[in-house]
């Protein structure tokens, strides 16, 4: 059978350009390359680019999606879906690649714009019986009463940006002074901001994909943060622990990944996802679902993955045929 050409999407226009590119090498790096061409392709603000082994750029199309290499115009078979942010995390790559018939392997465009959006995705998830904690919305411009804040949501309380991604502009905030220079910061990210309540207990994620027409859910990540709570610096430069899989009763274990598979089906996703939660008392409350999560060495996708007995290689594969198909 003829190899399939897989294009990796990787970069973005967000502030997880890095990231994404660190999650694009591995999954170069892993795709199995006995079954597929792999093309690492970054979408940059200056251009999307077809990267060749010795660095040198090539142009996409964007009509079609096309690129040259060495003399013969590639159109991939599907993309693999590697940018965090802004435009493949928020359906604008989703949407684009539909109209030219290309499969990718996050979620679809809608999907992808409605878990983008935190406030609009926590609004649909309540409506089917899952568990939130309590917010409310600011948007730029709009005036600011700290005491009605405060007394829907009390302190201490999490501000963070409605549309953005690893933990940027995000504060926890315990005392009514902070309130306000935490809406800036988080205005710096996106001009709507969501405030919830700081639930107390023990934060957990975990991936869930679709395989076959099943929904699996992978094994859970404890999220141990040095910092005040799991952000940027806790994410990516070391100062949290992540344990795979979590210290956590067997029933707890069960019953987040049935939320998370819950949330999957109602939100009707595809490709893989990450669900967080925070355990308090005993409940699972619904954080956030990420459609691109991170796929770097330091990740927590990939640890699930080898708990749960796979390669990352066969882990790809089954996110590549799925839409293939």
């Amino acid at each position: 059978m003829a190899k399939k050409h897989i294009a990796v999407a990787m970069g973005g226009y967000s502030s997880e350009l890095e990231i994404s590119l660190q999650s694009g090498a591995m999954v170069c790096e892993y795709l199995d390359q006995e079954k597929y061409h792999v093309y690492p392709v970054h979408i940059l603000q200056e251009g999307w680019f077809y990267v060749s082994e010795n660095g040198t750029r090539h142009q996409v199309h964007k009509e079609n999606f096309s690129f040259e290499k060495d003399g013969e115009t590639i159109k991939p078979d599907a993309v693999f879906n590697c940018i965090h942010g802004t435009p493949g995390e928020d359906g604008q790559l989703q949407a684009y690649l539909r109209l030219v018939g290309v499969p990718q392997t996050s979620a679809g465009y809608y999907q992808a714009a409605l878990s983008f959006n935190k406030r609009d995705c926590l609004s649909v998830l309540k409506g089917f019986g899952i568990n939130c904690a309590n917010s409310y919305y600011v948007n730029k411009g709009s005036a600011i009463d700290k005491e009605e804040i405060i007394k829907k949501v009390g302190l201490p309380c999490f501000v963070k940006p409605n549309r953005a991604g690893s933990s940027f502009g995000v504060s926890k905030v315990k005392e009514m002074d902070e309130l306000l220079p935490a809406i800036e910061k988080a205005y710096k990210e996106d001009y709507e901001v969501l405030i919830e309540t700081a639930l107390i207990g023990t934060e957990v994620q975990v991936g869930t994909y679709k395989h076959n027409g099943n929904i699996i859910a992978l094994p859970t990540t404890e999220i141990v943060s040095e910092n005040e709570f799991f952000d940027y610096e806790a994410k990516y430069l070391g100062a949290s622990e992540e344990i795979t899989p979590a210290r956590i009763t067997e029933e707890e274990t069960e019953r987040i990944q049935a939320e998370a598979k819950k949330i999957y089906e109602v939100l009707n996703m595809t490709g893989i996802t990450r669900s967080d939660f925070i355990i308090q008392n005993g409940t699972p409350y619904f954080i956030e679902t990420n459609t691109n999560p991170g796929m770097s060495k330091e990740s927590i996708v990939p640890k699930q993955v080898r708990e749960a007995g796979m390669t990352l290689t066969e882990f790809f594969s089954i996110l590549v045929e799925d839409v293939l198909l």
